[in-house]
């Protein structure tokens, strides 16, 4: 079957007209279908430290009592429910429990600082705010927060799973058009905004993406990162829900309880940024490095022998041939790896193939559900971030250049309504048609997939005229992740009165690096040595790069820039 015609929601017909009468369900209308498929299948887990699970059927009894109470306390249309807190079955009975009620689901960061969460509260004005333990009792005195309650036990009152009261029956039940959510941009790059997403928008998004990628009801999600991000809330949280699968909760990124989580939930299906899967991989070729020249020669090898078979024969010889390395990694379970959030390099892409997991890419963005491209695993090309979704949804290059740069537009049922509270600034980006400006910069080959440049705020234009993307070079340093543990690339102004920009990379040396040297972080005095190494890296990289390209200010940053939940840099330095 060609991917243009897969259509993984054909089983949908059987409730259409009884379950939901739209052209997509509701997210509640959704959940009830997988609950009637498999009512008894487990949904929610989380390792407290014991496993807790719900199945379908407990949490859809959780999310209807909620809700009940919601509708109870005057909860209907056009109310907001704001929810901030570690991943968690609480976390996602909130959200649920908000539209199943027919209210707006505001998830917001448990990463930002607390006067940052208060001017999001502002904004978004919520009836309801539920919060996790560490923040709660500083939000109860926040008027901005509307009535505060509590994603953990240890406030029993006021506890999430204790609401009771209410009734369903005065549920005005929301249709697809209404909005679900409003999600908050990371900000990397200035203000935050509010995305307002609509049922139909997540739903849709949902199952088309399905079209390039299988899910199955057997398959068990880790839910690692944030889950007030887009990505992990759609692309693991509604993804498992969408066809009955088991969502594992993760509420930390420590190596260590990460391992026991993947090994000990089963996972199979395993969604990250590509920071998580740099290190993940450095930490598997330092094992293999450790056993010897020999050793690393031999299985390097055998890597590329398992890449080809699967490039020409579709079949998969890693798994087994490297069964024990995956099984060391507690990645013996995972059926498929997807990155996004950022670019990824392609020889790190590889590398995961070649092992035997089937590693891909996707690309979106919040304002687009997020996702708006991902790469089949049949038919994966490693320098692209995914195919779109011809024939259910449009994308386009505006202004290409002569090599058919330019930047992505996208028109589809999962592009946002818009910005909340913000016409203007819906305007410069949405146009009166549907077509929504991504901001990005890239290409499309014959073949629907989509090749990244950069962001178009980041462009450097070099004294030659070239344009220049600085998350090309970031890429090129991704092997080096022992080393480096940040790498950001921006213009610095080398001659004021042409206004010409070199290239200029910020570098926050990783730990491993100072204690290979025997050097403590700030100690100044063996600066020079960690500048050398740091130079020698950059040396080595420049010589991959065209000439345009290439580092010529280095400069070694003493504290690290500050990151987004989903582990991007904010871009907010001045040049």
């Amino acid at each position: 079957m060609k991917l243009a015609e897969r259509k993984p929601w054909a089983f949908l017909d059987a409730w259409r007209g009884t379950a939901f009468t739209g052209e997509w369900p509701t997210l509640p209308e959704m959940f009830r279908i997988s609950v009637e498929r498999y009512p008894d299948r487990p949904c929610f887990t989380a390792f407290e430290p014991d496993r807790v699970t719900l199945t379908y059927r407990e949490a859809l009894a959780k999310i209807e009592a909620l809700a009940a109470w919601f509708a109870g306390q005057g909860v209907g249309k056009g109310d907001h429910i704001a929810v901030s807190g570690k991943n968690s079955p609480e976390w996602a009975v909130t959200y649920l429990g908000a539209v199943f009620a027919g209210a707006t689901i505001v998830p917001i960061d448990y990463g930002l600082h607390d006067h940052e969460i208060e001017n999001l509260l502002k904004a978004a004005s919520p009836k309801f705010f539920f919060v996790d333990e560490e923040k709660f009792a500083h939000f109860r005195n926040v008027a901005s927060a509307g009535k505060v309650y509590s994603l953990s036990k240890s406030f029993p009152d006021e506890y999430v799973y204790n609401l009771k009261g209410g009734s369903l029956s005065k549920i005005v039940s929301p249709v697809e058009t209404d909005l679900a959510a409003i999600m908050f941009t990371s900000g990397t790059t200035g203000t935050p905004k509010g995305v307002m997403l609509t049922h139909q928008n997540l739903v849709s998004d949902c199952y088309i993406a399905q079209s390039n990628l299988g899910i199955y009801h057997t398959d068990v999600f880790y839910a690692l990162l944030p889950i007030h991000h887009s990505y992990t809330m759609l692309a693991v949280f509604l993804e498992a829900m969408s066809v009955g699968a088991e969502v594992v909760f993760g509420k930390s990124m420590a190596v260590s309880k990460m391992l026991k989580e993947l090994r000990e939930g089963k996972i199979t299906m395993l969604l990250g940024v590509p920071l998580l899967f740099n290190k993940l991989l450095a930490g598997i070729m330092k094992g293999i490095k450790d056993k010897g020249p020999i050793v690393y020669g031999l299985i390097k090898f055998l890597m590329g022998i398992s890449y080809l078979v699967k490039k020409l024969t579709g079949l998969n010889p890693g798994k087994k041939m490297f069964a024990s390395v995956l099984d060391k990694a507690s990645l013996s379970t995972v059926r498929i790896a997807i990155s996004g959030g950022g670019p990824l390099a392609a020889s790190i892409f590889r590398m995961y193939n070649e092992f035997g997991i089937d590693f891909i890419q996707g690309y979106g963005l919040t304002e687009t559900s997020p996702i708006v491209a991902l790469n089949p695993i049949e038919r994966f090309k490693i320098e692209s971030v995914g195919r779109y979704f011809p024939p259910h949804m449009e994308m386009k290059i505006l202004d290409p250049d002569e090599k058919g740069v330019g930047e992505v537009a996208i028109r589809g049922p999962m592009v946002m309504k818009g910005y909340y509270n913000l016409p203007e600034e819906t305007a410069k980006v949405l146009s009166d048609d549907g077509w929504f400006r991504t901001g990005d910069l890239g290409w499309i080959d014959g073949e629907y997939y989509l090749y990244l440049c950069g962001r178009a705020k980041n462009m450097i234009v070099t004294e030659g005229g070239k344009n220049v993307y600085p998350e090309e070079i970031e890429n090129a340093f991704q092997l080096y992740y022992n080393d480096i543990e940040q790498i950001t690339v921006q213009g610095y102004i080398m001659d004021a009165a042409t206004k010409s920009e070199g290239i200029e990379a910020l570098v926050y040396p990783a730990d491993e690096l100072l204690k290979k040297l025997g050097v403590m972080r700030g100690d100044t005095t063996e600066d020079d040595s960690v500048s050398l190494a740091i130079g020698d890296i950059v040396n080595t990289v420049n010589k991959t790069l065209q000439a345009y390209q290439r580092i010529s200010k280095v400069t070694i940053l003493t504290e690290p820039l500050e990151m987004t939940t989903t582990r991007k840099v904010k871009r907010t330095y001045a040049k």
